[in-house]
């Protein structure tokens, strides 16, 4: 694997801080709570697709800890979902995403369309989260060079293939994805990676993602890590998407340990206190 270098443009949100330096800078991992706008979620989906409910769960999540909001408007579980158009995906984000972003910590903005990032941004969205890490929409590259912002590039596939080795695809989805980012000149402190845990791989290549995550650290960019509820968990001690607590923790603190700088998560304040304590012990290892 190719190490990127980073320039010294420092990323700005709208308020013109850095986004990705503040988030980055403490010992422990910045946290993102998932807010899903959708009626089809895997995990929660339909319990905040009005625009009070949303909202709520928005704050609810600040107090808790989160340092992030994600929200997206378009299901991208990875096993079943259905495509929507961009006239619907911005339907569903428009009664909320203005309110959300008032409450004054950064916002990502989770959707694999230019054209809805674009809108997001223009409402005040800080963070482009492409689940196909440029490689889908042929404008998003651009627009996120054009708007100068950070940029979140997750590995995925079509469909899972247990015959390949998982490491080395991610490997060369990032390449092709950090190619792109080159020639549209979008500054590599500006892009912050994700394996894309359950996308496109199969249970057991969820977890060989996660136990040999320091590896991608070889690329010289900040990782972020969604395990939260995921479907590999189960496979371990069977349990539904909400019965998922446990392992969504044991994941993310070994995804810490392994050098992940931004945990994903649905469950915040758990989260936040389970990465705090375990950074609080090692500092006095």
């Amino acid at each position: 694997m190719t190490a990127a270098k980073p320039r010294s443009t420092a990323a700005t949100g709208p308020a013109g801080h850095p986004v990705l330096p503040a988030l980055l800078s403490r010992p422990y991992p910045a946290v993102m709570g998932v807010l899903n706008v959708t009626p089809d979620s895997f995990s929660d989906g339909g319990q905040f697709a009005a625009p009070e409910q949303a909202l709520a769960q928005a704050r609810q999540m600040i107090a808790e800890g989160a340092d992030i909001i994600d929200i997206g408007a378009e299901s991208t579980r990875p096993y079943g979902s259905e495509p929507i158009p961009a006239e619907e995906e911005l339907k569903r984000l428009q009664p909320v995403l203005s309110d959300v972003v008032a409450l004054g910590i950064p916002v990502s903005i989770d959707s694999m369309k230019s054209a809805v990032v674009a809108w997001a941004l223009d409402q005040g969205a800080a963070i482009a989260n492409d689940v196909w890490g440029l490689q889908r929409d042929s404008g998003m590259a651009g627009l996120v060079a054009e708007r100068r912002v950070p940029v979140i590039i997750m590995h995925n596939r079509d469909s899972a293939d247990p015959a390949i080795d998982i490491m080395q695809d991610i490997a060369d989805f990032f390449a092709r994805s950090l190619d792109i980012a080159a020639k549209r000149r979008i500054s590599p402190d500006r892009i912050v990676l994700d394996p894309g845990i359950g996308f496109g791989k199969t249970p057991e290549q969820s977890m060989t993602a996660l136990a040999r995550l320091g590896e991608l650290q070889s690329f010289g960019l900040p990782l972020l890590v969604g395990a939260s509820r995921k479907r590999f968990i189960s496979t371990v001690t069977p349990s539904e998407p909400y019965q998922r607590l446990g392992g969504s923790i044991a994941a993310h603190l070994l995804a810490a340990q392994n050098g992940a700088r931004i945990i994903r998560a649905h469950d915040v304040a758990e989260t936040v206190q389970a990465l705090r304590v375990a950074a609080a012990i090692r500092e006095r290892a």
